[in-house]
This record gives C-alpha cells, structure tokens and sequence, in this order.
C-alpha cells in the first residue's frame, strides 16, 4: 500500500495567504470590520480541516462503511454538521445566497456543540453575520464571498492535522493576523491583544500550578489566559485547571470562545459584559468567584469606567477609594485584587506608568494596597511594546500572602530588541527579568529590593527612578587629545582640497 507523501506546512506560508486574504474585503469594508471575517472563516476552515483529515483516516481504516465511520466520528472532541463544513460551500460558491449558506453553517455548528460555543444563552456567531448590507448589494456580496472562500480553499491553507504536525497553527494564525489588525488598526484592535512575549512573562511570573483556578476579567481574545493554561501542561504535563475570563465587546468575546474551543480548552468560563459595571463570574451566592491567579491586561486608563455606581457597589471592591472619573486603572486593579484567593491568590496586572505615581484618589487606594502588604513586585517594561500606543508599561504583582514586607523593583525598561514598529522582549530579556524576580535581591542599575519604610519616605511614590539608580556617568572628555584628532582631520581636509582643485584643473574646470 503505497503512502501520499505528505509536505508539512509552514507558519509564515499560512500567514501570508490569510493576510492576502484580507484583499478581498480592502476597499469595500474597513479593517476592524472585514476582521470577524477572516479569522471566523479560519475557524471554519480549520474545524473542517481537521473533520475530514479525522474522516479520511477512518475511511482507509475501516473501508467504504459510512455508518461505521458516523459512529466513529461521535467521538470527536466537536460536532460538525454536514452542511456546514467549508467543502459544501466550496461546491455551491458560484450559486446565489452564499452569505445566507455561511450564517447558516456556523448556526449550525453553534447548535451541534452545546455550550462549547455559547455562554448563558448568548451565541458565538451572534454579532457577525456574513449576510450583512457592509459588503454591497446581493451580486457583489455573493462574488466577494465566492472569492473569499476561494481563498481559503488554496493549498497553503489545507489545515488537515496529517500537514500540520504538533505546530500550534491555529494560535499562531490568530495570533499574527490580530497582532497585523493590531498594527494596521491602532488603538481599536489594540485594545485585546498582548503581545505574546508580555502573556509569556506573566505567566511565568505567576508560575501556575496544577488544579489552579485561573481568571482574566479583561480577557480580549483569551490569549493570556491559554498561556497561563499552557505553562501548568508544560511544566507539570497536567490539563487539570480552569480558565475564567470576562470580556466587554462582543465580536471579541466571540473571539475568546472560539479560540478555547480551537485549542480544546474545554474547562472555560468566558462571560460578557462589562467587568467593573456587571462582574458576572460570582458564586452560587451571588458574590465575585474567588481564583488562585489573577491575571490582565486592561484598556489604559479608560475614561467612563462606571464611576457614577462604583461607590454602592455591592461587592464593596471600591471600599479603599473610588478611582477618577477619567482613569479606570486602579477600578481594574481594585477588582482584581478583590477576587483573589485569601492564602494562594497571586495577581499580575498591566498598568501605564502613571498608577504608580498619580496622587489624588489614586494615591490613597495605593497606599492602602501597600500599608496591607498586597503589593510584591513593580517590573517596568520598555517602551513601544504595545499597539495603539507607544507609552512603556509596567506590570504589577501583588499576593495575599507575602513572606517579606519588601517592593521589588526592576528596571527593564532598557532591555529589548528593535523591531520595524514595535520593541520586542527576547528570550534573554525575558529570562533576566524573570531571574532578578526569583532572587529578590538588589542587582546594580537593574533592581532593587525597597522597605516599607522606603516607600513611605517616598510618600507611597512607586515611580521606578526612585529605587532603582540607573545613572551613567560620562567619560570624562581629554580636551588635548580632542584637540590633537581636530588638527589631523584638519590636515586630511586640507590635503582633500588640494588633490580636488588638481583633479578639476585636469578637467579643464579653473
């Protein structure tokens, strides 16, 4: 029985086709619009993929018997109706009413998996509708999706497990198309996406374990959330934990859930709605669900976070002070620390500088943190890590338990890599930090392990310049040994000048 040799596919091969992809839609819809295109017709290119590679390998098995295949195939961790796979509308792109078909197939996916793509009744695919007036009037909408799905019919894009082998394809096209969306789309598509090297370093900072309840009540596409999940099956060869999240937009929060139910993340609860406004992870009695890791990146600084109801909050998560109007940082963080667990909760957070020093309402809700010894550790990021903004950040972990009394602070700020648009945390860079963090000792320009009685003096000032001395002295500058180069470049011009009035004499120029 000979084998169909077949050629494994390449990361960066994939990525370009599905940005290629995008051409259908460029001049017709916008990028943050024609995004919920893309990547949920890659859902279904891949469920499909993966469907009939699975069909395939049971069909050379066990022969032509398709009832035995359809029981086999009950077994598969989804359902994939008939109608819906990708091949089905392949067949009838050319006839009208490709938009209605589309809708239709993920429907129906939707209904065959239960609550694997659905959350307290709301559906996956209810915010995008491939049957929708943005992309023109009926003939141009179906030629538009006829070409579109025959994009995702290309070899480059045959996903079938048997090509693609143990490489994450899925989580890297998603990750590289949301990161060009990101960087194309500023601010809008920023808001969900951290960039990989920054989840990576929280969640080896957090260093989850085994049958820990992880939470991310800014959860954007999940990206954070399935690294810290993907550490514990890493490092511990253990599935046993539980991924928590809440995300505010909706198209994203369909995101989230299709991105769990692609990496058979199957142990999740991602709700929607707003975190501080409408917490919905809370307990059979109605209170905030209590996590062993506290984890987010939050928008910036959002103005219009829910200020006018935050001081009858029933949870009482603002009882150290309500934040400004104007800045929602520390109603994230205030939350945050609210659903940790009392003896094994540990936090971190993105924040934007200014947490760690404005005053006002701000600076009492982060003396209080500190006065109960909340706070462990302050990391200051370099700049131009994040899209949609160009300010450095920094993260903030906090635990209930703390061995010590002591901040650490450490200065990263200056360890990087150049990239074209954004700075990009190595490896190494990510190791040193990660290093300095375990030790908890003062490193030279680089860390520094500060007191309480340190920080007071400091009237609770977090700004990483006060404890961590990064100052260089310059050289000192030889004025005689300046002046010996300035008169030999002197003499090397002089002598330039003399060869060019030669070389112009010969040309005939006087």
């Amino acid at each position: 029985m000979t084998h169909t040799q077949v050629t494994p596919i390449k990361q960066d091969d994939i990525n370009n086709a599905l940005w290629n992809a995008c051409d259908v839609f460029r001049g017709t819809i916008s990028a943050d619009t024609y995004k919920d295109f893309i990547l949920t017709m890659l859902f279904l290119k891949y469920i499909s993929d993966v469907w009939q590679d699975h069909y395939d390998n049971y069909k050379a098995q066990y022969g032509d018997e398709p009832e035995l295949i359809h029981e086999m195939m009950k077994n598969e961790r989804f359902v994939l109706p008939p109608q819906s796979s990708f091949y089905k509308l392949f067949d009838s792109r050319y006839e009208p009413g490709n938009g209605e078909r589309i809708d239709k197939a993920l429907h129906a996916i939707e209904e065959a998996n239960g609550t694997k793509l659905k959350d307290a009744g709301k559906s996956v695919f209810q915010d995008i509708s491939f049957n929708t007036d943005k992309l023109g009037e009926e003939k141009q909408k179906n030629d538009i999706l006829r070409a579109l799905i025959e994009v995702f019919d290309k070899p480059e894009l045959d996903l079938k497990p048997t090509r693609v082998g143990s490489l994450d394809v899925i989580g890297n096209a998603y990750e590289y198309l949301i990161k060009k969306f990101a960087a194309s789309g500023g601010q809008k598509a920023g808001e969900f996406y951290t960039p990989p090297e920054v989840s990576d370093l929280i969640a080896e900072l957090l260093d989850p374990q085994p049958n820990d309840t992880i939470c991310d009540p800014a959860c954007g596409s999940g990206s954070l959330l399935m690294k810290c999940g993907r550490k514990i099956l890493a490092n511990h060869g253990s599935k046993n934990y539980a991924l928590y999240g809440q995300e505010a937009i909706g198209s994203t929060w369909s995101l989230a859930k299709m991105n769990m139910f692609l990496h058979g993340e199957d142990n999740h609860k991602i709700e929607w709605g707003d975190t501080i406004r409408n917490p919905k992870l809370l307990d059979k009695n109605g209170d905030l669900m209590l996590f062993d890791i506290v984890t987010a990146n939050p928008p910036f600084s959002l103005d219009q976070w829910g200020h006018d109801g935050a001081e009858n909050d029933k949870f009482s998560r603002f009882r150290r002070g309500i934040p400004p109007k104007t800045k929602g940082d520390y109603a994230f963080i205030s939350h945050m620390i609210e659903t940790m667990k009392p003896k094994s909760g540990r936090m971190g957070v993105v924040v934007p500088h200014g947490v760690l020093f404005r005053g006002s309402s701000e600076g009492v809700i982060r003396q209080k943190l500190i006065d109960e010894n909340l706070l462990d550790t302050v990391i200051g990021l370099p700049e131009k890590l994040f899209y949609g903004t160009g300010i450095p950040a920094a993260i903030l972990i906090f635990k209930k338990t703390k061995t010590d009394p002591n901040v650490l602070f450490i200065d990263a700020s200056r360890d990087y890599e150049s990239g074209k648009n954004q700075n990009i945390l190595s490896a190494t860079n990510i190791e040193k930090i990660i290093t300095t963090y375990r030790a908890r000792t003062n490193v030279d320009k680089y860390a520094y392990l500060a007191t309480l009685d340190e920080i007071k003096e400091n009237d609770y000032n977090l700004n990483i310049p006060r404890y961590v001395d990064t100052f260089e002295e310059e050289a000192e500058i030889d004025l005689m040994a300046v002046r010996v180069e300035r008169l030999k470049l002197q003499a090397q011009l002089n002598d330039i000048e003399t060869q060019m009035s030669q070389y112009l004499a010969e040309l005939g120029y006087e």
